[in-house]
């Protein structure tokens, strides 16, 4: 019988203080497993330090090829950047840029290889990879992370599937198939993707009462602000790190009698 497995998340560790500080404040006192680092974040190096005392957390690499900066100097990611130096707003922009330029696309691999290197000067242990917005859904992006992982021993690439959202969810199960085939773990099932910026707690305990078998990521955005440099308009940040405390969330996950952990406690395990 296939079991019920569950990681919990929190995207964009290291982007400013408030997030690192719910990440934190979720994972000691809440239900939060792991969390994905973005290497060139404003507070990446205070999201370390935390990391360092928080050895329950599993830490994970956020690539970051959209609304971030990069590791390497603009100019030797020019086409991927604005005259800002920042990569380019607009997501098409870029992933077509990659797709039709080989220039575009040799830089890309050569940033992902320096977030992969900038990551594992950090000394932890590299949990799992997703990329920021889910570009690694994104063909080419998602062979340069495989290529990158498999250097740096990737245990887990998140699937982004999560039921009722149409052809992303194809997609993201095709790819999903071809990393298990590569040999990389990833989850069976992903609950964040319609609940985006809005993870109410009384959505998060819906969620859990209703986890399918299998491997599921739970992923959130907590920050102890809702407004903070490079946040989303809109998003309910306070709000998903209060349904990460919320004692009746923690009581809807040990009801639920689901085995929790980072990626790397149900890599390899397939049931």
């Amino acid at each position: 019988m296939t079991k019920r497995r569950l990681v919990v998340t929190a995207d964009d560790f290291g982007a400013a203080l408030a997030v690192n500080e719910a990440v934190e404040r979720a994972h000691t006192q809440g239900i939060l497993t792991a969390a994905s680092l973005m290497v060139s974040g404003e507070a990446a190096q205070d999201a370390v330090a935390r990391a360092r005392r928080l050895p329950g957390l599993g830490v994970g690499l956020h690539v970051v090829l959209a609304d971030g900066r990069p590791v390497l100097p603009p100019e030797r990611v020019s086409a991927l950047v604005g005259p800002d130096g920042w990569f380019h707003p607009s997501m098409v922009k870029t992933a077509f840029a990659i797709a039709l330029s080989p220039v575009a696309r040799a830089q890309m691999r050569a940033e992902v290889a320096a977030q992969f290197a900038a990551f594992a000067e950090t000394g932890l242990a590299l949990d799992h990879v997703n990329a920021h917005k889910h570009f690694h859904l994104h063909p080419m992006i998602a062979a340069a992370i495989l290529e990158e992982g498999r250097r740096h021993g990737l245990p887990a690439i998140r699937m982004p599937a999560q039921a009722g959202t149409g052809m992303m969810e194809h997609w993201a199960r095709l790819l999903g198939r071809q990393w298990r085939k590569a040999g990389v773990a990833t989850n069976d099932n992903v609950t964040g993707l319609i609940q985006t910026g809005a993870f109410t707690a009384e959505r998060m305990a819906a969620a859990l009462a209703d986890l399918p078998e299998g491997l599921t990521e739970l992923y959130t955005h907590p920050a102890t602000v809702d407004a903070y440099p490079g946040s989303a308009p809109g998003y309910l940040y306070r709000a998903e790190l209060a349904a990460l405390t919320d004692p009746g969330v923690i009581a809807a996950l040990r009801a639920s009698g689901v085995e929790t952990g980072p990626f790397a406690r149900f890599a390899g395990r397939a049931n």
